[in-house]
């Protein structure tokens, strides 16, 4: 019989691409299949010790959904896996790439697979609005699919894909969205959070991923993508007919250099939000992630399988969890995640060193970390989701690797990953870095 004994998961490495602005961003004429297999090849070919011959599962983290991701399977066939890896696709909403890499932990600590690969992939400027639309040569099932297969997969039925809008269009036109606007005012006005608190915590996320970048602090986590540069109309749309010259991305296009609390606080609050204290509207453009397009993965196995290969990981993965709260106040949704994996680890949470706290909202963030009793100054120390980027699917991922990389900068032990997720829940994972 086998060992029925759990065992530990380490965390080998993560990469990630940088991420994109949704719908008009550098991503927009590129296939994330292709990038994300791109992103999967160069994670295992910068770790040579893992054969592809390993990885036995790769699990897939996304929200929106398009034709390019109807098919399981698609990324690791196109990165060039035997036919032996397998495949998942996982929606927990903004944590579905963190909800993947605990299903591989899973599978790993139990002694289902000794490998595998989570990874989130979202391009999120043609889904978040409700309307008319049409597929587009990106977002269609990969063509290159049919050169992989003895058999020509069938095309996916035709459905819906849509055109990007200013970020109004999205609010007027899409209640999931405003819904999350809304949870963020919500939790604002219960924790009597002010506009200039918000605003300021948001200018300082763009001044540490600005100074990030300087120090080259994302330089082993972002790796450079050749994309088509897209060519858009005066309007700002897609011209998907017109091919653009190719060029290197490498930078995350929501990084503002410059902003300071006094240019957010000339933003508007953001229309639709309603106060119901009948006070002010502090959520603006300013203070909320954008939209993302991006890609991220990470390599996972066991401690045992590592020692053995002679690899030195970049964490263990002590613990992790999700927690419901009122969907109303989604975003304190970390709260309850942490303190349940604190209890799961044995920790307290005055023992976490770094955290990176997926900025959704500044709303959501001060609260949770006030709730948790966890220091401002210990969390997203190289900026944050409001400069960074939100990719829903791909933000869990990020956050793990992350952080994980953060402690080894730091020479500091015990790091959090954490985010708040629609519909009221939060999910959170403890690492701990390895000597």
């Amino acid at each position: 019989m086998p060992s029925t004994g759990i065992r530990d998961v380490v965390l080998v490495d993560g990469v990630r691409s940088a991420f994109a602005r949704g719908g008009r961003g550098k991503l927009v004429a590129t296939r994330l299949d292709d990038a994300g297999a791109t992103i999967l090849r160069v994670l295992l070919d910068r770790n040579p010790k893992v054969r592809d011959a390993m990885i036995e599962d790769v699990g897939i983290g996304n929200v929106i959904g398009h034709g390019e991701f109807s098919y399981v399977g698609t990324v690791q066939r196109l990165a060039g896996l035997p036919l032996e890896a397998c495949g998942f696709h996982a929606n927990r909403q903004c944590g579905s790439s963190m909800e993947t890499l605990h299903r591989i932990t899973l599978g790993i600590m139990v002694g289902n697979i000794d490998c595998g690969v989570a990874m989130g992939i979202e391009r999120m400027g043609r889904g978040l609005v409700l309307g008319g639309g049409r597929e587009t040569r990106v977002t269609r099932l990969n063509p290159r699919l049919g050169e992989l297969n003895e058999a020509q997969i069938a095309p996916a039925p035709d459905h819906d894909a849509y055109f990007s809008v200013p970020f109004p269009e999205y609010i007027r036109r899409s209640p999931w969205l405003q819904s999350m606007i809304q949870t963020a005012q919500n939790v604002a006005e219960v924790y009597d959070l002010s506009r200039a608190e918000l605003d300021a915590f948001s200018a300082e996320s763009h001044a540490k991923a600005q100074r990030a970048y300087e120090n080259g602090v994302y330089a082993d986590e972002v790796i450079p993508l050749e994309v088509e540069d897209p060519i858009f109309d005066a309007s700002g749309n897609w011209l998907e007919d017109e091919i653009g010259p190719r060029v290197i991305f490498d930078r995350d296009e929501g990084i503002r250099p410059g902003t300071t609390p006094e240019k957010l606080a000339s933003l508007p609050p953001i229309p639709g939000t309603i106060s119901w204290g009948q006070r002010e509207i502090v959520i603006t453009p300013g203070n909320a992630c954008p939209t993302n397009d991006g890609v991220s993965a990470a390599l996972l196995m066991s401690e045992e399988k590592a020692i053995a290969l002679g690899i030195e990981p970049l964490a263990r993965i002590r613990a992790f969890a999700v927690g419901g709260v009122k969907p109303q106040l989604m975003g304190i949704g970390p709260v309850v995640s942490t303190k349940k994996a604190l209890r799961l680890a044995d920790l307290e949470a005055e023992q976490i060193d770094r955290v990176e706290f997926n900025e959704a909202f500044a709303a959501q963030v001060i609260p949770s970390a006030r709730e948790l009793g966890i220091d401002l100054s210990k969390i997203n120390v190289n900026g944050g989701s409001l400069a960074i980027g939100h990719p829903l699917g791909a933000t869990g991922a990020r956050l793990v690797l992350t952080v994980a990389k953060e402690l080894r900068r730091s020479g500091t032990r015990i790091g959090l990953a954490t985010q708040c997720i629609g519909a009221g829940m939060g999910i959170s994972t403890l690492i701990e870095a390895l000597d």
